[in-house]
Parts: structure tokens; C-alpha cells; sequence
């Protein structure tokens, strides 16, 4: 129960008065393979010189810097997908990227203003891992999704919530009785 005069409790940075999160989404995991690929080749890289020249102690430290390298670089690509998402509320939908350590870019279209949506599997490697590019088109441009994780459950509940507000279902206020 609310109190009189109590303001609701804020979701996300940026909602609006009287806005209600639908659901939030993000890129798929394997939008994250660069970091992967960063965590493995400096430590594989680095574990040659120990393997070949077994005798040289001092070479055995080099694995570890390896490790510590692959660790930074997965660290950063791994913020980078975390801080990334994709946020839907009944007015509107939201796209937060997130930019190198300190930088972020928001994007914002309005439910109503949405034309067209669509969504593609690329071939086998999209279907079994489940991901896949979503399209959101509008008179202005397109709001392109790649690497989108179940893009047809994503693409379902956005054509709900499109639906809904054009025809004005989120009009209403439910707190209000």
C-alpha cells in the first residue's frame, strides 16, 4: 500500500512519473565472445616460451601475466554487455549502451511512434544458441538489436506492448481506484 503523498519507488534511472516497467532485456552472452577471446589468447600466447624452454624458471611467471592481461580485457567487455540493456515500460523503449569505462549512449522511441518490428535467426548457430537480430523501424529510422538473446520471445512481448499502447490499454492508471 502507498501512503498518501509517498512518491513510488524509481525502477530504473529516468523513469517518468506514472511509468511502468514492462521488462528489461540484453544482448546475449555471446555478444561477449571478444572478451572470451581476450581472456584466452594472451594466456595461450603466453604459456609457449614456458613449454618450450622448460629449464628457464623465470619464464613460468609469464602464464600469469598472461592470465592477469586476458582477466583485464574480459573485465572490460564483460562491463560493456552487463551495462548494456534494453529497457521496455509502457511508453516507451530504452536503450542504455554502455561506452568504454565512463561513457553512455541512451536512445529512446516511444511506443506509439513504432512502424514495425521484426527479427531474424541467423542459421544454426543463432537457433541453437539463441540469439538473433531485432529490428525496430519508426518514420525517423531504424533501432537495430543484434545479438539479441530469445529475439522471438523479445520480439512477441514487444509487439504486445506496441499493441497496448496504441490502442491505449496503458492509458489507464491502475493505482488509481
Amino acid at each position: 500500500m502507498k501512503k498518501d503523498g509517498a512518491k513510488p519507488k524509481r525502477q530504473f534511472e529516468g523513469q517518468r512519473d506514472g511509468e511502468q516497467l514492462l521488462y528489461v532485456f540484453r544482448r546475449h552472452i555471446i555478444a561477449m565472445r571478444k572478451g572470451f577471446y581476450g581472456l584466452l589468447i594472451p594466456f595461450a600466447v603466453l604459456s609457449i616460451p614456458p613449454l618450450i624452454w622448460q629449464n628457464v624458471l623465470e619464464l613460468f611467471i609469464l602464464p600469469l601475466i598472461g592470465l592477469v592481461i586476458g582477466l583485464v580485457v574480459f573485465f572490460y567487455h564483460f562491463m560493456l554487455w552487463y551495462y548494456t540493456v534494453f529497457i521496455v515500460t509502457d511508453q516507451r523503449l530504452r536503450q542504455v549502451t554502455q561506452i568504454g569505462f565512463f561513457g553512455t549512449d541512451v536512445v529512446e522511441l516511444q511506443l506509439s511512434k513504432i512502424q514495425n518490428i521484426s527479427y531474424n535467426i541467423p542459421g544454426f548457430t543463432g537457433e541453437v544458441f539463441g540469439f538473433g537480430t531485432i529490428v525496430v523501424q519508426t518514420f525517423v529510422g531504424d533501432l537495430v538489436i543484434r545479438k539479441a538473446e530469445h529475439p522471438a520471445k523479445v520480439y512477441n512481448m514487444l509487439q504486445d506492448a506496441v499493441s497496448k499502447s496504441q490502442q491505449g490499454v496503458y492509458e489507464e492508471d491502475p493505482t488509481k481506484d
